[in-house]
């Protein structure tokens, strides 16, 4: 292990509770869970407790590669913070933090010392990025925001 810590990210505008559920949910994991358009997640379980374990299937859409993505929990602090050690032992520290109408998320990971920093860096802000996107598209069509949208 290089050691190196890399941090990632974003504001999100959606409620503590949406951003967690999509967070943590394999209905909503397998929705925003990629790095690019050419890769996505097909399938994810996630067994959100300490000692439990997650694991996210990373496929190529072409289907030339994949591999699985999972570890298990350390900690789990419900609308906190989440902390797990990947297979490859790895540390990922994510927590979640309400500033106003945003919830601002911040990854901190184990930089993989057989990449560039600056790929991983991409690729987990990419990943981050999708998400915001995935869960602010969700909330503004979801029935009570577009009610709350409609009003003078």
């Amino acid at each position: 292990m290089s050691g190196e810590k890399i941090t990632v990210a974003c504001g999100v505008e959606a409620s503590l509770e949406a951003v967690w559920e999509a967070w943590v949910s394999p209905e909503h994991i397998v929705h925003w869970n990629a790095a690019s358009d050419d890769w996505h997640t097909p399938t994810a379980t996630n067994d959100l407790r300490r000692g439990g374990r997650f694991v996210y299937r990373m496929e190529a859409r072409d289907g030339s590669m994949g591999f699985d993505f999972g570890g298990e929990y350390l900690t789990v602090e419900h609308l906190s913070q989440i902390h797990s050690r990947l297979d490859d032992g790895r540390s990922v520290r994510v927590t979640f933090r309400v500033s106003g109408a945003v919830v601002e998320i911040e990854e901190v990971f184990e930089a993989d010392p057989e990449h560039p920093l600056e790929l991983q860096r991409a690729g987990w802000q990419n990943i981050l990025d999708r998400f915001k996107r995935y869960v602010e598209v969700r909330e503004s069509t979801s029935p009570g925001a577009r009610g709350q949208l409609a009003q003078p």
